[in-house]
């Protein structure tokens, strides 16, 4: 599977998370692939072109949103980071996603076609997602 991490995650994690996964998983940030500028539509279409790109973002997608219609007509599956991430210090957002991610890649591997899930800042007794609407 392949993982893209928006640019609002810090691209040391998502090194991290490479080194983590091994072979198994290819795990990249934007700036690997992509200048930062790059408007969020632009590598949406790209990626989608591609298929099989799975993206992990803390972006907030407003109803009348030109990313969020994006992800829709792409067929990406998208996991958006709860609101509480955003506020969390390095270490401890670290922390949480290395904790989420093996049920990220379970999830992401139930799926074909586009998806988008929420990923709660807690993870509770089970990690279970709620379905995003696009």
């Amino acid at each position: 599977m392949k993982f893209f991490i928006d640019h609002n995650l810090p691209p040391r994690l998502a090194r991290a998370i490479n080194e983590l996964c091994g072979e198994d998983h290819l795990v990249i940030h934007l700036k690997e692939r992509f200048d930062q500028s790059t408007p969020d539509v632009e590598w949406i279409r790209t990626l989608a072109s591609e298929g099989g790109w799975i993206v992990i973002t803390q972006d907030r997608l407003k109803k009348a949103d030109h990313e969020k219609e994006a992800i829709r007509r792409s067929g990406l599956i998208l996991f958006n980071l709860d609101k509480q991430w955003a506020k969390a210090e390095f270490w401890d957002k670290s922390h949480r996603l290395v904790q989420w991610w093996p049920y990220i890649i379970e999830q992401a591997e139930r799926i074909s076609g586009g998806a988008a899930f929420r990923v709660r800042w807690r993870m509770g007794g089970k990690a279970t997602f709620e379905q995003s609407k696009l």
